[in-house]
């Protein structure tokens, strides 16, 4: 999708939401997807689907969207599924509330498959909603719902928020207006958001490789990390994930000897052993 020049109104839209076994990917899956398109002015077309992880869900992010183990025990994996979901994105601009996170996790599941990333544009509904709905007590996404009098649906299932990003998304470009072009309002979110920005898999660097190995494995990993208190002596961590940042990867983990969660920059770390 090369030509942006034209109103927002000429293109179809694919609203996405994931629900997720963790924060970060690589040591977390996507357990629920749900998408909704529109195009010619109207919803056209739906997918809802759980998806079984790799590792069982704790209480805890089970209280967040409420989908239990036992309701995706016999789901199918995301490797069955992942051909569906880029097929019913193909063609139409991507968007999602804090796309970055739900890009972050496709991306990897695309890579692990061999499946290229979408070549058309992604738009953030909490970026453009920063700047197109500012009268917004926040803008989080069921905060905006209420403020635009929207559907309310159930919060955190990914069909229903999936719904509600499209109608916040639509609500933004109706405030442009509709001579906004597309290329127009992904200037307006003031970040433009690039599907290889996420990806995780083909770093060839060694160290790289070996994070990735260890928090896809959830093992822990021995490191020598230069900075911090302890600059330059080995420590050993958990893995939980990685994350792509401008100001250089890093990846999150538990410190076996602070007892916390940590974030470590991939730069720094000099040397690292998967404890197996």
């Amino acid at each position: 999708m090369a030509d942006l020049s034209r109103s927002w109104r000429d293109y179809s839209y694919v609203a996405f939401d994931t629900e997720t076994s963790g924060a970060y990917p690589l040591g977390a899956d996507i357990v629920e997807v749900g998408m909704v398109k529109w195009a010619n002015g109207t919803e056209v077309d739906t997918y809802q689907t759980l998806l079984k992880p790799r590792f069982q869900m704790t209480d805890f992010i089970i209280g967040i969207h409420g989908i239990t183990n036992e309701m995706v025990a016999q789901a199918p994996l995301m490797k069955d599924e992942i051909q569906n979901i880029l097929n019913f994105m193909r063609g139409s601009v991507f968007m999602a509330h804090h796309a970055p996170f739900d890009m972050g996790f496709l991306a990897v599941d695309l890579e692990r498959n061999k499946l290229p990333f979408p070549a058309d544009p992604a738009i953030c509904t909490s970026l453009l909603s920063r700047k197109m709905i500012p009268e917004s007590g926040n803008h989080k996404l069921q905060t905006l719902i209420k403020h635009l009098n929207l559907p309310q649906g159930t919060a955190h299932r990914a069909l229903d928020d999936a719904r509600a990003c499209l109608q916040v998304g639509l609500e933004c470009m109706k405030r442009m207006g509709d001579a906004a072009t597309l290329e127009q309002v992904i200037q307006k979110m003031g970040k433009k958001l690039e599907w290889n920005s996420y990806s995780l898999l083909a770093n060839n660097n060694s160290t790289y490789q070996e994070i990735v190995k260890a928090t896809e494995l959830g093992k822990d990993l021995d490191i020598v990390y230069e900075g911090g208190s302890l600059k330059g002596k080995p420590r050993r961590i958990k893995p939980i994930g990685i994350v792509r940042n401008p100001d250089g990867d890093y990846i999150r983990a538990m410190c076996y000897i602070d007892h916390a969660e940590k974030r470590f920059y991939i730069g720094r770390i000099s040397d690292c052993q998967i404890v197996y």
